[in-house]
């Protein structure tokens, strides 16, 4: 463990191995959504993830999203989950209600079970920036995910 100034801090761990990671996906903006599972999905494996311990739900949107995260996280069979999609801008106002409530919901779910989610649905203004973020994002969530898995383990041990 790294000490600052004699204070004890926790290292982030991204080590996979016996994990299970739920993803909820949406199928709205497709391309995109895709790209972010197959990232998420690869970097999910390299860190030790198994893809037995893997399971893929994929939702018809954003708002979507969050009701199919809170009924794999009240099932208690997940360490932790990933939100995957892509909400880009159009002409209307229903961008930004898309966005946020997407964001809320999956923070709720969140705070509310306990079970750490990995918030990877992009906003982005237009499809050239949903497709260029998507494999990075895809691969960032997925070591947010393990970090937080491992990290909420630690703290329950330590709660004991």
């Amino acid at each position: 463990m790294a000490h600052y100034d004699n204070i004890e801090e926790l290292e982030p761990d991204l080590n996979g191995a016996g994990l299970r990671i739920g993803i909820v996906m949406s199928r709205f903006n497709q391309d995109a959504s895709e790209g972010l599972l197959s990232a998420c999905t690869a970097a999910l494996v390299k860190h030790g993830v198994r893809e037995a311990d893997i399971r893929i739900l994929t939702v018809p949107g954003a708002l979507e999203v969050p009701l199919a995260l809170q009924k794999m996280a009240q099932a208690e069979k997940y360490d932790a989950l990933v939100a995957l999609g892509a909400v880009i801008r159009g002409e209307t106002y229903h961008f930004e209600i898309v966005a946020h409530e997407a964001a809320s919901g999956i923070t709720s779910v969140q705070l509310d079970t306990g079970v750490p989610i990995a918030n990877g649905v992009l906003t982005t203004d237009n499809d050239d920036q949903a497709l260029g973020r998507m494999a990075q994002k895809g691969a960032e969530c997925a070591q947010a995910a393990i970090e937080m898995a491992n990290l909420m383990r630690k703290l329950d041990e330590e709660a004991r």
